[in-house]
């Protein structure tokens, strides 16, 4: 999979730039300025939500990204479910006023992918992970280092994209995926990788350094 070039405005987002702006002039051509406010704050809105800048990659090779824009939520040891073994959680909840666009927090290969129907709960919950709709990849890295990565749909999110398959590379900051409107992203590392961050901090993806492995 080749690395996706920033248009500033994510694909996926195209349709609805187009349309939200197509409504806004049309209703200023019918309806004059005081008509066609609240289509030009809609189209703002897409816009905003759909951005997809480019991040700079921190040099620290062994250091894990943040596969999304948004606050964290979860900073704790658990069970991940998917490769069943004890492990740190880091979850990243997204608002709608972030960015969406997900990046790989990693260099690895993707061992597999796991998708789940669910329910839309809000995102921040933590039943979120277990009950929601998600998208789940294992990544492993060169040195063996396994990183289970999952896309979670939130309350309003009803679309999660992914582009990747099993057998895949992925390298830091790599673009993997998108969700629509809201929604989180969960990491399970490793018991020996080192936390960087804590509940209540921004992050932002791939610029963010979520933990350190040991």
């Amino acid at each position: 999979m080749s690395h996706y070039p920033h248009p500033i405005i994510a694909r996926e987002g195209w349709p609805f730039v187009a349309i939200s702006i197509a409504a806004a002039v049309a209703a200023t051509i019918w309806g004059g300025w005081g008509w066609s406010a609240g289509c030009w704050l809609v189209a703002i809105f897409v816009l905003q939500f759909f951005r997809d800048p480019p991040r700079k990659i921190p040099p620290e090779q062994e250091s894990v990204l943040s596969p999304a824009d948004g606050r964290i939520v979860v900073v704790e040891r658990t069970r991940d479910p998917y490769l069943q073994r004890e492990a740190l959680k880091i979850s990243v909840f997204m608002n709608v006023f972030n960015a969406h666009s997900n990046r790989s927090p990693a260099d690895g290969e993707v061992r597999e992918v796991w998708y789940h129907e669910g329910k839309f709960v809000n995102a921040a919950l933590s039943k979120a992970s277990s009950e929601n709709e998600r998208n789940a990849l294992w990544i492993r890295t060169a040195e063996g280092v396994d990183i289970t990565c999952v896309q979670v749909a939130g309350l309003i999110a009803r679309r999660i994209l992914c582009y990747v398959k099993a057998g895949d590379k992925l390298a830091r900051g790599q673009r993997y995926g998108f969700i629509r409107f809201g929604s989180r992203v969960d990491l399970y590392l490793p018991l020996s990788a080192i936390p960087k961050v804590s509940v209540g901090d921004k992050v932002h993806a791939t610029a963010s350094v979520l933990a350190a492995l040991g």
